[in-house]
């Protein structure tokens, strides 16, 4: 019985293409320097893969950035600002449209479908031309084969790769990318030439757009899309990988009726719907890629469910033809639990990364195949049992706190018009004041710090008093700059979910557990295990020492209970919802007593509420319900003149607009200059906003540094469809991955 695995995570178990990245940026490391570390990182997981006994090893999965951004340099489609000149792209093209320049920004950045990975836009107009500028497929491929592993190469699928795409700036609105299939379609089919010269006997084309609502000409797509390509891939077995969630019943069909493809891979962990359409008719003769174990949580598998399940399949599909995989690439969860050497003995038995993933779908085609090992088995079995039976898991006090939410929708008592004019009385604000987000850069002094504080190689007096220095810098920066509202920079935070989980029953952590968000950028999501509930003040002192500093108002910084729930590992024996209500009420107990501790301001971030929304539209009102009810009842209980801040960032907000505001904050700062400022369209389409709204006017995630001109043409287009009283300005999101040299130029 065979395995595949649909990816594998990139940056290393220590997180070793961070820093050869970051290295090769700051110019203090060459283009061979990374490469040698991203050579040897391949050559370890393919190795990994192929001694753990996975038959179908993915390849042109590992990135310097994104997959998508892998497609657009394969393609050359290139934006003309980036004055490329045709011919192979180089490092500083592909990273000059990841993250920008001195003197051009960089592409849009957006979540990747319902998770906290993150891709470049690609930009499409009728005049954008293709050519085959990128063999990374390719050399990825011999580079295995050389080593004595034949992979799978994959691709981001054509139609795929244009539904995520969208039109550059001054195209006619009616311009649709997918015009554009047909003039991509011979590059995928030079690709494809030379992976079967080079010995490929299967291709992966991903294809997880079907798993959303598409139209009737959507599917058509994909029909024309791999008609046009079967002459090329004759000879090749073929994959088509959906991910994410279920395949709606005419897209099953469309796929399933794709004469040039030979195998469908499907999410059957959130794919249930998708599990019955596969039982009441599958195509005699094709494989199914079985994506029984979870590849973005980090909870061990149900073996023997997992095990019932495919056995169910077998005698639909033919034993020959199924195939034990993974629900999606394993890049969404942490590395290896190897290099958890302090975790909780009990929680970790619980537990499965990547590496323990991988081992778990070749275990299930080894069971299939009638060779199971009892032992493997049997410790699973016992391990779940743990699980559900250990009382650190469970406390009636939360549940019945959370229980007793219901019949309140948790708004607040007045209007928000009134009380944003009770509280510009007591906050006296100008017109368009100014704040930032949150924090400030993060420098490698400070991380030291908190290392040294972590490893008791300092005392706690030290540590604050370090801390103290760096609030203190962080506040005569702002008020020097003549900043209305501040932030006291949050040194004391590596990451903005995990300060707060590492105060709040319920969360364990990890020392290695990172996974990718974009690029570089790496964060280590808290694992949820039990009931959430917060023992003690987490945001108080600092933010009560910070506001000390100054006369001016100093915001209380928060992460919303949605986001911490969804930049989380969470516990999947509960429902979402009732977890993240549970993780609502430890906030608001915070958000009250700020509030007593004299902070006039909190922002409660909610950066990934967007993130969270599911990706059928027959799913949105449920979980907008409950996603926008939990941010209400942080703050349900504060005083008309304590303003509410919340943050949002990249994801597309447009089509939740109306959530947004029922969410009934009186501050709402958003990132609008990376996204094209698309945001401000809605407005112009007659969307009325009544609270504090502060559209971002700097990407902060480029290097590039804006001139005051095109930040004072972002506010006057601001101003066109924003009322001069509600407007703010600030950046797009914190300012923890820039360096203080840059704020200085920023100014």
């Amino acid at each position: 019985m065979a395995s595949h695995i649909v990816g594998y995570p990139r940056m290393g178990p220590k997180r070793e293409l961070k820093f050869a990245l970051e290295s090769f940026w700051d110019g203090k490391s060459s283009a061979e320097d990374l490469e040698k570390v991203a050579t040897d990182l391949r050559a370890s997981i393919w190795k990994q893969m192929a001694d753990a006994g996975i038959k179908y090893i993915p390849s042109n999965t590992f990135s310097y950035y994104d997959q998508v951004l892998d497609t657009t340099a394969m393609l050359g489609a290139v934006p003309d600002r980036y004055s490329w000149t045709g011919g192979e792209i180089n490092l500083s093209t592909y990273f000059s449209m990841a993250r920008g320049n001195a003197t051009v920004p960089a592409m849009e950045m957006t979540k990747w479908f319902d998770t906290n990975y993150h891709f470049i836009v690609p930009e499409l107009a009728p005049s954008t031309k293709f050519s085959y500028s990128s063999h990374k497929a390719i050399n990825e491929y011999k580079e295995a084969k050389a080593l004595g592993v034949d992979t799978v190469p994959v691709l981001v699928g054509p139609v795929s790769y244009l539904l995520l795409s969208k039109a550059a700036k001054g195209v006619e609105k009616s311009f649709s990318p997918l015009s554009l299939l047909s003039s991509i379609l011979p590059v995928y089919k030079e690709v494809i030439a030379e992976l079967k010269a080079a010995g490929a006997s299967w291709i992966q084309f991903d294809e997880p757009t079907l798993v959303k609502d598409l139209e009737s000409h959507h599917l058509s797509a994909f029909s024309a899309a791999y008609s046009e390509l079967e002459s090329a891939l004759s000879g090749l077995n073929v994959l088509v990988e959906t991910y994410f969630a279920d395949v709606p019943a005419d897209s099953y069909k469309t796929l399933t009726s794709l004469s040039s493809v030979t195998a469908y891979g499907f999410d059957l962990e959130r794919g249930t719907k998708t599990l019955e359409l596969v039982k009441s008719g599958f195509p005699a003769g094709k494989y199914l890629f079985a994506g029984v174990v979870d590849g973005r949580n980090i909870w061990a598998d149900d073996l023997a469910a997992s095990l019932a399940t495919l056995q169910s399949l077998e005698a639909v599909v033919g034993k020959d033809k199924l195939v034990i995989s993974t629900s999606c690439s394993l890049m969404h969860t942490a590395v290896d639990l190897v290099n958890e050497t302090k975790l909780d003995d009990e929680i970790k038995s619980w537990l499965a990364f990547a590496a323990q993933k991988v081992v778990e779908v070749n275990a299930l085609a080894k069971a299939l195949a009638g060779q199971k090992d009892e032992a493997y088995f049997s410790a699973n079995a016992a391990a779940l049992a743990s699980r559900r039976s250990s009382p650190r898991v469970t406390n009636e006090e939360v549940q019945k706190a959370a229980t007793a939410l219901k019949g309140s929708d948790h708004r607040r008592a007045t209007t928000v018009s009134a009380r944003l004019d009770a509280q510009q009385k007591k906050l006296n604000l100008p017109i368009l004041p100014t704040t930032t987000i949150g924090s400030f850069p993060q420098t490698v002094e400070l991380r030291r710090v908190r290392r040294e504080y972590k490893a008791k190689k300092i005392s706690e007096e030290e540590y604050t008093n370090a801390i103290k220095e760096e609030i203190s810098k962080v506040v005569k920066i702002q008020e020097e700059l003549d900043i209305d509202v501040l932030v006291h920079g949050e040194p004391e935070r590596n990451d903005m979910v995990e300060y707060f989980g590492e105060q709040l029953s319920g969360f364990t952590f990890t020392a290695n557990g990172w996974v990718q968000s974009y690029g570089s950028r790496c964060v280590k999501p808290p694992i949820i295990y039990g009931d959430v509930s917060r023992p003690n003040p987490m945001t108080v002192f600092w933010s009560k020492m910070a506001q000390s500093m100054t006369a001016r108002p100093m915001k209380g910084m928060l992460t919303g209970p949605v986001t911490i729930l969804n930049w989380s590992f969470v516990r999947n024996d509960q429902p979402r919802f009732e977890t993240c209500y549970q993780i609502a009420l430890a906030i608001k107990k915070e958000v009250e007593d700020l509030e007593a501790g004299g902070i006039q301001v909190i922002q409660i971030d909610e950066a990934a509420l967007r993130e969270g929304l599911p990706l059928r539209k027959s799913e949105h009102a449920f979980y907008l319900d409950w996603a926008v009810h939990s941010f209400r009842i942080t703050n349900c209980g504060v005083q008309d003149t304590t303003q509410i801040h919340t943050h949002m960032c990249y994801s597309n907000f447009n089509d939740i607009i109306q959530s947004i505001i029922n969410m009934d904050a009186d501050v709402i700062t958003i990132e609008n200059s990376r996204s094209d400022e698309k945001l401000l369209s809605v407005f112009r389409e007659g969307v009325v906003y009544g609270a504090g709204i502060g559209p971002g006017v700097y990407d902060i995630h480029s290097p590039r540094i804006p001139s005051k001109e095109e930040i004072a043409d972002r506010v006057n287009k601001m101003l066109a469809v924003l009322d001069t009283n509600i407007l703010w300005v600030n950046p797009d999101c914190g300012l923890k991955t820039r360096k203080y040299a840059e704020l200085a130029k920023a100014q």
